[in-house]
């Protein structure tokens, strides 16, 4: 039995979400291969191939796999999926977008960001934004799964030596094209791969006010969230919500501020190893998932907490 992991990789290095999502494939069982597409890739491929665990990595190097079109990337999966029991993907963006198609030209069903592995046909999924969990069974000749990195640690990205082969096959769906992208440019952390992550809501009244939280994150070298209503109310970018419909993370430390503990925010932070919230509101929601919580203003706790730090 053999497990196809599709790489995540971004500016020419493979993506942390790729680590944990061989950690998913070791709990299978099984040779791991992983498959790197993209255009001049070579760098990533040699990284891959370190990956504790790796078995043998694939490299489809090709204008044609540039930019991760799903359309053009998705049939070469399902091409070599078929040698495979298994094709695994982190549960980003781009797995969520190649994926499904994988699936639909196995004829698989597709199983959806797992947080755990029982067996080789079992998974664990939540549902209900995370208020239920959910035991999937595949008979599938090809088991296609998404992966939610927060439910496995990452393997060691160093001390593998797994063998290199380029893949020849070239698809080209010629439907879509990369126009281009703006990004979101910060020295801080990415929130996904923080630490630390402060995170303000609706009680920061207004975008300014995120001044405050930028300043404490500094100092503690922490990512700056959001909930989905500071997003909604135009206080700051959606790259920065966490919840159901944003990131979801699992930090050694989360500091919510203002932050009522909506179930849609709280399904994408509550995994989360110690979580402490600031509210001066003693009903919130938010304090019944937190392991420290202060009923206080927040304009008055954060430069105060700053302060200490």
């Amino acid at each position: 039995m053999a497990i196809l992991v599709i790489a995540e990789h971004e500016n020419g290095t493979v993506a942390p979400a790729t680590l944990n999502t061989v950690a998913a494939a070791a709990k299978i069982g099984g040779d791991i291969h992983v498959l790197v597409a993209g255009q001049n890739v070579g760098g990533v491929a040699e990284a891959a191939a370190k990956i504790a665990g790796v078995a043998k990595v694939l490299v489809a190097d090709n204008a044609a796999y540039a930019n991760l079109l799903p359309e053009n990337v998705a049939p070469l999966v399902a091409e070599l999926g078929k040698g495979y029991s298994h094709v695994l993907a982190p549960a980003t963006s781009n797995g969520k977008n190649i994926l499904p198609r994988v699936a639909a030209q196995l004829d698989a069903d597709q199983i959806s960001e797992i947080i755990s592995v029982e067996s080789a046909d079992t998974f664990k999924r939540p549902i209900y934004a995370g208020n239920a969990i959910a035991t999937v069974q595949s008979n599938a000749a090809v088991k296609v799964i998404t992966v939610r990195a927060t439910g496995f640690d990452a393997v060691a990205a160093e001390g593998g030596s797994a063998a290199v082969e380029a893949v020849a096959a070239v698809h080209n769906a010629g439907t879509s094209a990369f126009v281009g992208e703006e990004l979101a440019k910060s020295d801080r952390p990415e929130l996904t791969a923080a630490k630390i992550v402060v995170s303000g809501g609706r009680g920061m009244q207004n975008g300014d006010n995120f001044k405050h939280l930028y300043a404490l994150a500094d100092k503690l070298g922490a990512g700056v969230g959001a909930s989905r209503a500071a997003v909604d109310a135009g206080f700051v970018p959606n790259d920065m919500q966490v919840g159901q419909t944003g990131k979801i993370v699992a930090p050694q430390l989360y500091i919510a501020v203002g932050i009522s503990g909506a179930i849609q925010h709280l399904a994408g932070m509550k995994d989360s190893k110690v979580i402490v919230a600031i509210n001066k509101d003693e009903e919130a929601p938010i304090f019944q998932v937190a392991d420290y919580g202060l009923v206080t203003d927040l304009f008055e706790a954060v430069p105060a907490l700053e302060s200490l730090v």
